[in-house]
């Protein structure tokens, strides 16, 4: 199973750029989306971006993880 978790680019270099998440930041292939913008949020796979996703569709996202990871540390 893949989960698609959003990622903010925060930095571009040619074809590859840096994307942070939760205070992670990986380095990520940028070869198949069109005219990347540092405040992008993309959704990876494999180590390349494949989309561009809506800011505000990958806050929603981001918020529920978020809500989920804390329900599950209640149970823990």
């Amino acid at each position: 199973m893949c989960l698609a978790v959003p990622v903010k680019l925060v930095e571009i270099d040619g074809k590859k750029g840096k994307v942070e998440t939760g205070g992670v930041v990986a380095e990520i292939g940028l070869a198949f989306i069109d005219e990347p913008q540092v405040g992008d949020y993309l959704i990876i796979h494999a180590g390349y971006a494949l989309e561009k996703i809506d800011p505000e569709e990958a806050q929603k996202t981001l918020k529920l993880f978020e809500e989920i990871a804390a329900e599950g540390m209640k149970h823990a």
